[in-house]
């Protein structure tokens, strides 16, 4: 497995906002030609998921970004930055918990356990802004499960966590959304980038 540098160094003397905007960065690898016909920013998210006990996690801050990175915090203070190839392995281990009814995700007793332990490590990213990309394959299994939408928001380490992350998104498709009537507007454009620039908010927003 691929070794990824660690965000501590990009912490130290320097507050939350400061290691978000490096990290954001450091996301942004295409060009500015292939990111006016991409997908909307507010599609991707930048997360980041704390340990909060042993194999238990809580989803501490996300903000949209351009590509979708996911940020460890580990109980005993080190982070990394997780590969697709391991959050893409988590989301099929949770699926088939999901297939088989085993997943608190999806569970009537779910909102308690992610308020009262915490979750696992991939329940947690399914919780997160970032689970609505990564594992939008899962479908209504998931996303359209009301347990679910109970559970996620418990997944959050802080209420104020999932309100920022809320309001950062619905803000990030309502400038998507103005950007994309803007660029597109014309004789021919107008209805079609209004309808395309408000879709895809993980919140609904």
């Amino acid at each position: 497995m691929k070794h990824i540098k660690k965000i501590s160094s990009y912490s130290a003397g320097i507050g939350l906002g400061a290691l978000l905007a490096v990290g954001l960065a450091g996301c942004q690898q295409r060009s500015d030609n292939q990111a006016t016909t991409a997908q909307p920013q507010q599609k991707n998210a930048f997360v980041i998921i704390e340990e909060v006990a042993p194999g238990k996690y809580k989803v501490a801050e996300e903000f949209p970004a351009k590509e979708t990175r996911i940020v460890l915090k580990k109980l005993d203070g080190t982070e990394k930055v997780l590969t697709k190839e391991e959050m893409d392995e988590l989301i099929k281990k949770e699926a088939a918990k999901i297939e088989n009814g085993t997943s608190p995700l999806t569970s009537p007793n779910g909102e308690q356990v992610a308020q009262q332990g915490g979750l696992s490590l991939g329940e947690a990213i399914l919780a997160s802004a970032a689970g609505a990309m990564i594992g939008s394959w899962i479908g209504s299994k998931l996303f359209n499960n009301p347990n679910y939408q109970k559970t996620r928001r418990a997944g959050y380490k802080t209420p104020s966590a999932y309100n920022r992350s809320v309001n950062s998104f619905k803000k990030g498709s309502r400038s998507a959304s103005t950007r994309s009537t803007t660029r597109r507007s014309g004789f021919f454009g107008t209805n079609r980038a209004t309808s395309s620039g408000s879709r895809g908010s993980f919140y609904g927003g």
